[in-house]
């Protein structure tokens, strides 16, 4: 089945590594993927203020089934990154983290790991908080080699989430 796919993540630190992860998903059959834009378009995007920020995450959110939150040093602290992963739990969404930090830049570099925002976020079930990480799962790109295994990932979030 094909899927669009959402790709949540700090655009500014994390856009080189980003890349490779969304680069090797759109470059097999049938897919689509969601939550990507050039610097130019981010700026002209924030500088209309927060309902236009909303408005363009809301507008890519349509029509896609799983949201992949590209987890790196900085993302569990980035509010917009906080606000997809609420928008796509709202929606019915699969949702899959995926930590990025061990992926090499433009310069070679790995970076710090960072916090998993889905250990930040979570549901009321019975009297009790529900963290989104006890339902959802998170990956290593590099250690469990995301290249081979990001569509079985997807699938599997997707089916989760009954999508």
């Amino acid at each position: 089945m094909a899927r669009k796919v959402f790709f949540s993540f700090h655009y500014e630190r994390d856009i080189w590594r980003a890349s490779t992860v969304r680069n090797s998903w759109v470059t097999k059959p049938d897919r689509k993927a969601a939550g990507f834009w050039d610097a130019a378009e981010w700026e002209k995007v924030k500088r209309a203020g927060e309902g236009a920020v909303k408005r363009w995450i809301d507008r890519n959110l349509l029509g896609t089934s799983v949201t992949v939150v590209l987890i790196g040093a900085e993302t569990a602290t980035r509010k917009w990154v906080m606000y997809e992963i609420r928008k796509s739990f709202e929606r019915g969404n699969g949702l899959l983290g995926i930590y990025i930090h061990n992926i090499r830049d433009k310069n070679k570099m790995t970076d710090a790991k960072g916090q998993n925002p889905l250990d930040i976020l979570y549901i009321e079930r019975d009297g009790r908080r529900v963290y989104l990480s006890q339902i959802y799962k998170t990956y290593d790109w590099v250690y469990d080699y995301g290249y081979g295994n990001i569509g079985k990932w997807i699938e599997e979030a997707a089916k989760q989430a009954g999508r």
